[in-house]
């Protein structure tokens, strides 16, 4: 059983930044891809951002290229999201998730463990 604890959110300014941080805890942190979900008042959860089980490779949602890195440390047990040039349609709680085994997705139903979410919030 994987336990995944979100840190990192808060309240910024369209332009800001922000980092994010998922701790796993209780299974073996490198048999699992990682992924970032978000989901804003009244939508579906949506996927964001995953990170294959060594880091060497990773995917974005097209509306978060080019703003948003995942990276991972394993040693650390930890996925990070920097988010860079929030927006404000970037307002949603963020989620990790993680995947065991190789294959990297981007649905939630692929998803074994989940975290409890951190809330994100950028004025205008």
């Amino acid at each position: 059983q994987v336990q995944l604890v979100e840190s990192g959110g808060g309240l910024m300014q369209a332009g800001g930044s922000l980092r994010l941080s998922c701790a796993a805890s209780g299974g073996t942190f490198s048999s699992y891809a990682m992924g970032w979900f978000r989901q804003a008042p009244g939508k579906e959860r949506e996927f964001v951002a995953v990170i294959s089980r060594s880091g060497g490779y990773t995917y974005y949602a097209d509306s978060v290229k080019g703003r948003f890195t995942i990276s991972r440390n394993n040693a650390k047990n930890t996925v990070y999201l920097q988010m860079n040039s929030l927006k404000p349609e970037d307002t949603a709680v963020y989620y990790c998730a993680a995947r065991e085994g190789i294959v990297v997705r981007t649905t939630t139903r692929d998803y074994d463990y989940w975290g409890q979410g951190t809330q994100v919030t950028v004025s205008s």
